[in-house]
């Protein structure tokens, strides 16, 4: 039998297991009045014989409750088509009704389609976020994680970030929060204050504690929003000397680039273009014609020890608070592995995964107390009363001043970050971070590199690859097709100028892997190789950028070199690979 429907699909669930198909799209442009509604229809197997059958009385009768049976083909293979009549139809709906009257059904369904995604795993809720995420784990797990600020946290941290604790909002303080049901979170963030002061040998009637920041960025800006005003003065190491853009930084066009530089005037002091090491007698001279109102020391690229006790003087000296964002080796202080800033500093902030090797976030510690006398020409007047006004004044500011709710599962794994952080193992892990960095750092010198000081006092060094004819950035890229992951750096120049002429080396992320000072001569190597591979590639194509168009991913020397870094790497466990 011939059949003029053309029809499109449309997949709907119907209750008995009829399919919904729809009328070809080109019949949607017609008037509303010809417009055509979907109808439920039943696709049945191909007709043997005819859809009647003889009744007794020798008269036609429909095999399947008096339905409209037609025939057609869809690819190639003949269907039925089963059209429910009205009739059917209405008798349909008094049989849901009838089966609904107590609404047990109806509200069961509901119940389901609320619940329907509610406890799937992410392979199933989203097959693509979740096939992204495996892709970023294989990269992690069979490459060199190098950039000095990266770190692997422990499964159980990993644990607490997706743990329940997401879901409950708790703005304010332990305490005195906006929101009820927070008993809980109240115990896990006051013991993420205890223990944060136990890691760091810091007594609760001195110190005080903020765990709530965000980040370290945040964690400074609310230490600025408390202690300051609008245009007050702060003073940091200089970005391109190894410092933090969150310390106030302007591009040498005169740019502002961080929200420090654009509600404060920031005057920064430099390294030593010859040494590299930061040149105190200049920063005592600007400091004192500047009077800044915070001091800061502390950066993301200097790889020598601070001089606390000098930094101490020069802020007594011009009336400053003396602050340290430790961001970056803040495990090496909490393993006194390094010097510690607390002997000598006001406020000291810093993010918690780095070297910590904690969750993502940022922290605020305060002095509280008494202040000591002669601390100075503003910090020493008044009597022995004089307290310490830091507490209120950081804690408005972080909230509600700048943040709303704090993130209870990361809380809940810095409480557990800091728990380790008090162990033998950790302090011996810090240890090892240390030497390894030192027996990196050796042996990029014996292969004549040149490293900005020489070397390094803490778990990173800055190799600066002008001397190669290379720019930090190009060497960036090559290394990551390798599945090196190093972080281009500026490198102050000689001549006062400005470069991406290096790039930032630390080791914590593969110690955390099981990696030892042997480990790291090998590194060595492949850091080498891929040097060489550059100033091969830019001396064939002239730029990074036409050797990418002339495929440079496929380049023998990339593939050889990926596959010897692929075998290196999966030989360390990575923590949490199994989740």
């Amino acid at each position: 039998m011939d059949s003029k429907l053309t029809l499109g699909f449309h997949r709907t669930q119907i209750a008995d297991d009829s399919i919904c198909l729809q009328l070809d799209s080109s019949l949607r442009d017609l008037p509303a009045a010809n417009s055509v509604s979907p109808v439920p229809l039943q696709l049945l197997e191909p007709l043997t014989g005819s859809p009647y059958s003889i009744n007794q009385n020798g008269e036609k009768e429909d095999d399947d409750d008096d339905r409209d049976v037609e025939e057609f083909r869809i690819l190639g293979h003949s269907l039925c088509l089963k059209r429910r009549r009205e009739s059917d139809s209405s008798t349909s709906n008094k049989r849901e009704a009838s089966s609904s009257s107590n609404g047990v059904d109806v509200e069961e369904r509901r119940r389901d389609l609320v619940k329907t995604w509610g406890n799937q795993p992410l392979c199933a809720a989203d097959s693509e976020i979740f096939e992204i995420i495996e892709k970023e784990k294989e990269r992690q797990f069979k490459g060199i994680e190098l950039i000095a600020s990266e770190n692997f946290v422990c499964r159980a941290v990993m644990e607490a970030l997706g743990s329940h604790l997401t879901n409950k909002y708790s703005e304010g303080m332990p305490g005195a929060r906006y929101y009820g049901g927070n008993q809980y979170i109240d115990e896990i963030e006051l013991l993420c204050c205890k223990r944060a002061l136990e890691a760091f040998g810091l007594d609760s009637e001195s110190w005080g504690v903020n765990v709530q920041p965000y980040s370290c960025t945040s964690a400074n800006f609310a230490v600025y929003t408390g202690l300051l005003l609008p245009g007050d003065r702060i003073m940091g190491l200089d970005t391109p000397s190894g410092g933090n853009t969150s310390h106030g930084y302007y591009t040498p066009n005169g740019r502002k680039v961080s929200g420090a530089s654009i509600f404060f005037e920031t005057l920064p002091y430099k390294v030593n273009p010859q040494t590299g090491y930061i040149d105190f007698d200049k920063l005592e001279e600007r400091a004192l014609d500047f009077r800044p109102k915070i001091l800061i020391c502390g950066g993301s690229s200097y790889p020598r020890e601070w001089g606390y006790a000098r930094l101490r003087h020069i802020a007594d000296k011009c009336g400053a608070v003396l602050m340290c964002d430790m961001a970056q080796i803040s495990g090496l202080v909490a393993a006194k592995e390094c010097l510690n800033p607390f002997d000598y500093c006001d406020i000291v902030t810093s993010t918690t995964h780095k070297s910590l090797r904690g969750p993502r976030g940022g922290i605020i510690f305060y002095r509280k107390g008494t202040k000591p006398r002669k601390r100075g020409i503003h910090l020493g007047q008044g009597d022995e009363s004089d307290q310490y006004d830091f507490e209120e004044k950081i804690n408005f500011a972080v909230f509600p001043s700048l943040q709303g709710g704090p993130h209870n599962n990361h809380i809940a794994a810095l409480a557990i970050a800091f728990k380790q952080v008090t162990t033998p193992e950790y302090k011996a892990y810090m240890q090892q971070v240390k030497k390894n960095a030192q027996a990196l750092a050796a042996a990029l010198l014996r292969r004549k590199c040149r490293l900005v000081t020489g070397g390094t006092d803490n778990h990173l060094l800055l190799w600066d690859l002008r001397p190669l004819g290379l720019t930090g950035k190009a060497y960036e890229k090559v290394c990551e097709l390798c599945h090196i992951t190093v972080n281009k750096i500026a490198i102050f120049g000689d001549n006062g100028t400005i470069t991406p002429g290096g790039v930032r080396i630390g080791t914590p992320a593969m110690t955390s892997r099981g990696c030892l000072e042997s480990d790291f001569e090998t590194i060595a190597d492949f850091l080498l190789k891929a040097a060489h591979i550059v100033c091969m590639v830019l001396r064939e194509h002239g730029n990074l950028q036409k050797a990418f168009t002339n495929g440079l991913q496929t380049k023998k020397e990339i593939l050889e070199l990926q596959k010897q870094v692929e075998n290196f790497a999966t030989q360390f466990a990575m923590p949490g690979f199994d989740m």
